[in-house]
């Protein structure tokens, strides 16, 4: 009871998710840790992705009255939107057929790991966009944006119900009537459908180049508001592929990582003490300017 009242009903029954079959399980109160923040990033992110469009101090009338999220996947049309729902896609079916196999572990495996990746790269790139705060984005462009926050976090949750029964049945209760445990279990067909010929590697080629311009600030120890006056980037000869994906997503990860000027991309040869690991993705050169002042 201990447990279940430290951490909540959601972090303990990750823990025991996380068993595979057939293997011996050893208790670890840090997986129950990670289940508990898990939980707590659903219910964040998933408020976070739908209220795009919202003021974040909007009265209550001004939320009430905001529309409902879009899951129509025939708006979502930008690169970066459509790789989101091909990898959604792909974790979808890998899901699936964990369960058909009893291996329900590599279910939360699989879809946990996306989810992160979502959180971390996706909604920072594409914010910008899909708030459209100062009405200068493209209205098929924020549409897009939106639709896609929504789609996925329709699918993550129902991805999740099982193993974190309480947060997503909360998430759910905000856009939909009845319980997401009488749900449909998502299909992969209409996400492949929306995202035909669409690369589902570019989310996380994309983030590895949003991580590289943050980085600058972190070891400036600036905030990640700073803006970046001039910045230029290095991508490994081999990796040509995350080249592009820059290129397919440059007016996102302008946003995202404040670049207010001369923003390069140029292919290096792989450095000779490179290491197995290493991002392929780094700054040569940036200028950063004044970081803006604290609100009080």
């Amino acid at each position: 009871m201990g447990l279940l009242e430290q951490y909540g009903s959601d972090a303990v029954r990750y823990w025991a998710s996380s068993a595979r079959l057939g293997l011996d399980a050893a208790f670890e109160e840090t997986q129950i840790k990670i289940g508990r923040r898990l939980a707590i990033k659903v219910l964040n992110a998933s408020k976070f992705a739908l209220s795009m469009g919202i003021p974040w101090d909007a009265d209550e009338a001004t939320v009430a009255a905001a529309p409902a999220p879009c899951l129509d996947a025939s708006v979502v049309s930008e690169p970066i939107d459509r790789a989101v729902l091909a990898a959604l896609a792909d974790v979808v079916d890998v899901a699936t057929a964990a369960f058909e196999d009893f291996g329900h572990a590599r279910a939360l495996e699989v879809t946990e790991s996306f989810f992160w990746t979502f959180c971390d790269d996706y909604i920072e790139l594409v914010k910008d966009r899909a708030n459209d705060f100062d009405g200068s984005h493209d209205d098929a462009a924020v549409h897009s944006a939106r639709a896609t926050l929504a789609i996925a976090v329709d699918t993550f949750v129902r991805l999740l119900a099982p193993f974190l029964p309480f947060a997503t049945e909360e998430v759910w209760s905000w856009y939909r009537t009845g319980s997401v445990h009488r749900a449909a279990w998502p299909q992969s067909d209409g996400l492949r459908e929306a995202s035909a010929g669409a690369d589902a590697e570019l989310v996380a080629r994309a983030g590895a180049a949003l991580a590289a311009l943050r980085k600058v600030k972190s070891e400036a120890k600036t905030s990640q508001k700073t803006p970046i006056l001039s910045v230029g980037l290095a991508v490994a000869a081999d990796r040509p592929e995350y080249a592009q994906a820059i290129e397919a997503v440059r007016a996102d990860l302008t946003e995202a990582a404040k670049v207010t000027g001369p923003f390069t991309v140029e292919q290096t040869a792989p450095a000779a003490d490179s290491t197995e690991g290493a991002s392929p993705v780094t700054v040569t050169a940036a200028e950063l300017g004044e970081a803006p002042a604290k609100k009080k």
